[in-house]
């Protein structure tokens, strides 16, 4: 798999989850590091309070969106 590269960094894993990144990564709100999408999403929405079993909802209706 080629290397996603956003601002000269280079991310293959997401450390938070262990997936395989395949789209631009997020920056954790957490500690600042690299994370996939999806785990930058979770932290956001965990952040203004969304449940878990809601985020999997919000993620799962992003991940539709993008097979379209």
């Amino acid at each position: 798999m080629k290397n996603k590269q956003t601002s000269g960094f280079h991310i293959d894993f997401c450390p938070r989850c262990g997936r395989a990144v395949d789209c631009i990564p997020a920056i954790s709100r957490i500690d600042g590091g690299w994370i996939c999408s999806d785990c930058g999403t979770r932290e956001a929405l965990d952040s203004i309070g969304v449940n878990a079993d809601e985020q999997n909802h919000i993620i799962e209706a992003i991940h539709s969106c993008r097979q379209i």
